[in-house]
C-alpha cells in the first residue's frame, strides 16, 4: 500500500485508464478505453453494481497487473483457456479452485510426515545423510514446497476471481490466468517476464528499479539499465524476506541472494546474446531455467522451514 501511495501521488497527470487522456470528473462523462484493450473491451457489456467512482477505487486498490490501466501497459496477459461466456467461466474456476486446494491440502499433510521439516519446531532440507540421499531429499523437498507455493497461489486466485466475476460483475476478461506455464520456460528472462505471475511487478520497480535506475544514471545510462534490473530483484528478495523477517527469527540472507543471483543470471543471458548472436533457448535453456529454480534455489525454500527452529533455539 506505501508502494501504491507513492506510485499514484508522484504521478503527475494521476492514474488514467487505457483510452483516457485526462482524468474524468467524479461522476461526470463515461470513461473512454481503447478498443484494443483485451482487459477492458467488454467492460461495459458487464458493469458492477458499485458506482463508477466506488469500482475504479477499488480496482486501483487491487489491481495489481493494472489491466485496462496505464501503469499495466506492457504487462504479459496469460492466454485464457476457459470459456469466457460467465457461467462456464465460473464453473471451470470453482473446478481450478477445488483441484488446487486438494493438492495443497494432499502436500501439505505430506510435508508433515518429513522428520525435522515436518515438525513443529521445523528443521534443515538438507539432512545429515550421504551426499546422493542428502540432495535427493532436499530436492524432493524444495520440489514439493514449490508445488505447495503454485497450488497455493492457483486456490486463491481461483477464489478472488469467483468473486471478482461472480460477484462484483467484472468481466472475465479481467481475471486472465495467474500463471503462463512457468515450467515450460527456457530461459529465464522468459520466466520472470511473462511465464511467472506478475502480481508484484510493479511493486518492485517503484521500491527497486525506479531507485535503481536514478543512481545508476548518475553515471550512465548504460548503468542505469543494469541497476534497474539489480533494484527491482533486490526488492524482490527483500520483499520475500521481510515478509517472514517480522516473526521475529532474524534476517535470513539467503532468500535475497537467490533472487540477486537471478538478476545477475538475466543479465548474463543479455551479455551471451550480444556476444553470440543466439539467445538462450531450446532444451539447453529448459535446463539452465531448472537448475536456477531447483538446484540454486534449494537455499531459499529451507528458509521458511528453519524459521521455528531459530525460535524456539537461543543460538
Amino acid at each position: 500500500m506505501i508502494a501504491r501511495a507513492l506510485d499514484y501521488a508522484l504521478t503527475p497527470t494521476g492514474r488514467l485508464k487505457v483510452g483516457e487522456t485526462k482524468l474524468p470528473p467524479i461522476g461526470g462523462e463515461k470513461d473512454t478505453h481503447a478498443p484494443s484493450s483485451p482487459t477492458t473491451k467488454h467492460r461495459a457489456s458487464n458493469p458492477s453494481f458499485l458506482p463508477p467512482a466506488v469500482n475504479d477505487a477499488f480496482e486501483l486498490f487491487f489491481a495489481f497487473r493494472g489491466f485496462g490501466w496505464d501503469f499495466g501497459q506492457g504487462v504479459h496477459v496469460p492466454q485464457e483457456y476457459r470459456p469466457l461466456e460467465r457461467g462456464a467461466f465460473l464453473k471451470a474456476t470453482w473446478k481450478i479452485f477445488f483441484k488446487y486446494f486438494l493438492l495443497l491440502d494432499f502436500l501439505e499433510a505430506c510435508m508433515k510426515l518429513i522428520p525435522g521439516v515436518g515438525d513443529p519446531h521445523g528443521g534443515p532440507i538438507f539432512l545429515p545423510l550421504p551426499p546422493v540421499q542428502r540432495y535427493a531429499v532436499s530436492t524432493t523437498i524444495h520440489i514439493m514446497t514449490g508445488t505447495m507455493l503454485l497450488a497455493g497461489f492457483e486456490a486463491v486466485y481461483a477464489l478472488t476471481t469467483l468473486i471478482g466475476v461472480g460477484l462484483i460483475r467484472q468481466s472475465p476478461l479481467l481475471w486472465p490466468p495467474f500463471l503462463d506455464h512457468p515450467f515450460s520456460s527456457d530461459s529465464l528472462t522468459i520466466f520472470w517476464a511473462k511465464r511467472w505471475h506478475q502480481f508484484l511487478r510493479r511493486l518492485f520497480v517503484i521500491f527497486g528499479g525506479y531507485p535503481g535506475y536514478w543512481l545508476g544514471g548518475l553515471i550512465s545510462k548504460e548503468v542505469a539499465k543494469v541497476a534497474m534490473v539489480f533494484g527491482v530483484f533486490t526488492a524482490s528478495g527483500l520483499y520475500h524476506e521481510l515478509s517472514t523477517y517480522t516473526m521475529g527469527r532474524g534476517f535470513d540472507k539467503n532468500i535475497t541472494l537467490f533472487f540477486v543471483w537471478h538478476a545477475v543470471a538475466t543479465l548474463g543471458e543479455r551479455v551471451w546474446y550480444k556476444v553470440t548472436g543466439r539467445k538462450v533457448q531450446g532444451w539447453i535453456g529448459l535446463l539452465w531455467v531448472y537448475f536456477c529454480i531447483m538446484i540454486v534455489g534449494q537455499p531459499c525454500s529451507e528458509s521458511p522451514f528453519k524459521l521455528f527452529l531459530r525460535l524456539a533455539s537461543p543460538y
